[in-house]
């Protein structure tokens, strides 16, 4: 999953993948006063329902498939759409009640649309020219966005609207959108909104940059073939070495990670260690550092102290203050457990160099390894062969399958950006739900981690949703099996619960409420949830069979490597924390003449039982400071509500339909049309707790 991941990858839950513009309403929202109900007065919002077209044909990844000229064209399409609805909807005014909020929804649905579909062009396909047309147009749909987001009349149309006599999800949609607008800057005076408009476009180039720096730079490592001894035998067959006799190691996941956890020689991880913490460098020290002071600009214009301030103000957790404050509580909750894996890894490093006085951090995940495989009897490798691809990807289907009452059907003659990308229906008995899209290995230009992207956000009886998953797991080739870990089936499961929450919320009557338009920290607790079904023997008996022969993974292997798992819990927790403080902190400190070399390498030693290298440049990689600026948090609060969910499965039994089926109905189905809290206390019938997480930190053995 890479190092800045926590379970996930970077994933922009308005709807647009990593770092995109994204349902462009919450873009154009994004910073904001509380709201509520002032100022809904004439125009009464009746609870009838709309005027619903037959829903068009599944077709979203159409315009990936065209020109580069017809791929901006289509974008633009969406622009034009967007202007008139809004036109719409200044022309109504407050008096057109439903149709004012029906035109409004609208366009920024159809902005919505065209920011999916540009940031997984972007990201994705395998044409430089189309990523740079699509590159252009998310700049483009992002200025309409705040163009629109700081129209004083479309504000003051929507504001008009009496909603005391509409549904909960209408009065909900309103009342966010109204505080959104706010926040984006409505009310403030011309000069202000000009300068507004200015940084947001300067923001989304910043964005793209940073992004495009880390993208772009896979740097290589010539390895003698003895140097890698420990690595996988697949692992070794798929990488011959060259002409020069020596492998090419690169710093893609699916390199770097077996390296770091498998290879003996200490040189050689440290070497790729060092390497993997350049990528970027030194282009996005400066980007990073424009970044920053735009976005404390943008807040202070907007009557905000600071960026964390601003953006933290419309998430659960409600501020800034109350941000750090979680991260501090984690911290604390974790330290004694942290401890006690640090000195194990010491312990076993002395086996190796008596009189070793530190783990070094290229140390880690090699001796996470052999700590295992010594103390509960269990190590990574015994269980690759056992998760070979093409059955993990089966095994997702049927376990998501059984659970929420779905079935997917394969589309082989869908267009596709990429020959590769693999298209199913979603189904419910003969009912048509949605289309998925599955692109699963790396290629060179294609986004190097793992995440869910929206293709298009569904509406009830307007269209369908279309989401696509985006992972970089080993390609299998003829002969020669892809072997997965288990951390990668993990991630597998989090991402399609990504994807499950898109298509199955994906039928609200609001574009805007569609999918995971949920609070931002709540969107990876869903996701989170699904991961627990990784470590069930009775789950993985479905599909982890043996490449050699067919055995299922026996029982009894799965209770060594769950045990396993409970170490090393600690720094887990505590190396989130890091992540959540760096993102937290850049963004809390002035940030002209900012040092954000030392502040991550204080926060690294503040955090971590590993000291801070230097000549290294983690935060120059860190991907999640675009996509999620100061929240990265929201990782593990979301984990948190993810260790309470998990609680009603497990008294019935992960396999059960009748807690999955209440738990769709009841969290995935409303997608963002209620606050994340009440879905969860609906499921749970009473409010998230921490127990469950503090339990489960605590915990020696599965919890």
């Amino acid at each position: 999953m890479g190092e800045g991941a926590a379970s996930g990858g970077d994933r922009d839950p308005r709807g647009a993948g990593a770092g995109g513009v994204a349902a462009a309403r919450d873009r154009a929202a994004e910073p904001g006063s509380p709201s509520g109900t002032k100022g809904l007065r004439s125009g009464r919002v009746r609870g009838k329902q709309l005027l619903r077209m037959p829903a068009p044909p599944l077709d979203a990844a159409r315009t990936l498939c065209a020109s580069p000229d017809r791929f901006t064209e289509g974008c633009r399409e969406d622009m034009a759409a967007a202007r008139a609805e809004a036109d719409r909807a200044r022309r109504l005014g407050a008096a057109g009640g439903l149709a004012t909020v029906e035109a409004f929804d609208a366009a920024f649905g159809a902005l919505a649309g065209a920011a999916s579909r540009a940031s997984l062009a972007r990201n994705v396909h395998p044409d430089p020219s189309l990523r740079e047309a699509a590159e252009a147009a998310e700049q483009e749909v992002d200025a309409l966005s705040t163009e629109l987001s700081l129209d004083r009349d479309l504000y003051r149309a929507l504001s008009g609207v009496d909603a005391s006599g509409a549904d909960p999800a209408t009065r909900h949609l309103l009342e966010k959108s109204l505080r959104d607008f706010r926040r984006a800057g409505v009310d403030r005076d011309e000069v202000t909104r000009q300068r507004v408009r200015e940084l947001r476009d300067e923001l989304v180039r910043i964005g793209q940059e940073f992004g495009r720096n880390i993208k772009d730079d896979v740097r290589r490592l010539a390895v003698a073939p003895p140097d890698l001894d420990g690595l996988p035998e697949d692992w070794l067959r798929s990488r011959p070495p060259g002409p020069d006799g020596a492998v090419a190691v690169t710093t893609d996941n699916t390199d770097y990670l077996p390296v770091l956890t498998y290879a003996r020689s200490e040189r050689v991880r440290e070497d790729l260690w060092r390497l993997y913490r350049l990528r970027g460098h030194p282009r996005n020290l400066e980007v990073l550092a424009r970044l920053l002071e735009r976005r404390s600009e943008l807040a202070r214009l907007l009557g905000y102290p600071t960026w964390a301030a601003y953006v933290t103000e419309d998430k659960m957790i409600g501020s800034e203050g109350a941000a750090a404050a979680f991260v501090e509580r984690i911290s604390a909750a974790a330290e004694a457990r942290m401890r006690r894996d640090h000195a194990q890894l010491l312990e076993r490093k002395r086996a190796e160099a008596p009189g070793a006085d530190r783990v070094e951090p290229w140390d880690s995940a090699y001796l996470q390894e052999r700590v295992k495989a010594e103390r509960y009897g269990f190590s990574s490798q015994a269980v690759r062969p056992y998760f070979e691809y093409g059955r993990v990807k089966a095994g997702v289907l049927e376990v998501t399958g059984r659970l929420f009452g779905i079935r997917y059907r394969p589309v082989p003659d869908a267009e596709v950006w990429h020959p590769e990308v693999e298209v199913h229906d979603v189904l419910e008995g003969d009912r048509l739900l949605g289309r998925v899209y599955l692109d699963m290995h790396p290629r060179e230009g294609k986004y190097k981690h793992y995440a869910q992207f929206a293709l298009a956000a569904g509406q009830e009886g307007r269209r369908l949703p279309e989401g696509a998953l985006v992972c970089n797991f080993p390609k299998p080739a003829p002969g020669a099996p892809a072997l997965l870990e288990h951390s990668d089936v993990r991630t597998f499961f989090h991402e399609f619960g990504h994807l499950l929450h898109h298509v199955l919320g994906g039928h609200t009557r609001w574009a805007a409420q569609s999918g995971v338009a949920t609070e931002w920290d709540f969107v990876e607790a869903p996701s989170q949830m699904l991961e627990e079904w990784v470590w069930d023997p009775e789950v993985l008996a479905l599909f982890a069979r043996h490449v050699e022969g067919g055995a299922p993974i026996p029982a009894q292997l799965v209770r060594r490597m769950r045990a396993a798992d409970e170490y090393g819990k600690g720094l887990m927790v505590r190396q989130q924390m890091f992540f959540a403080a760096v993102s937290l902190e850049l963004h809390r400190r002035e940030p002209r003449g900012l040092d954000t070399t030392a502040l991550v390498a204080e926060l690294q030693e503040r955090h971590t039982p590993f000291r801070h290298v230097p000549g290294t440049f983690f935060h120059e990689s860190f991907g999640h400071l675009d996509g999620y600026s100061a929240i990265y948090y929201t990782y593990m609060w979301s984990l948190v509500i993810a260790k309470d969910l998990i609680g009603p499965f497990r008294a019935a039994g992960l396999l059960a339909p009748g807690p999955a089926r209440r738990y769709r109905r009841a969290v995935l189905e409303p997608g963002g049309s209620r606050p994340a809290a009440e879905l969860v206390k609906d499921f749970l019938g009473r409010p998230h707790a921490f127990d469950a997480f503090a339990a489960w930190l605590e915990a020696e053995g599965p919890a």
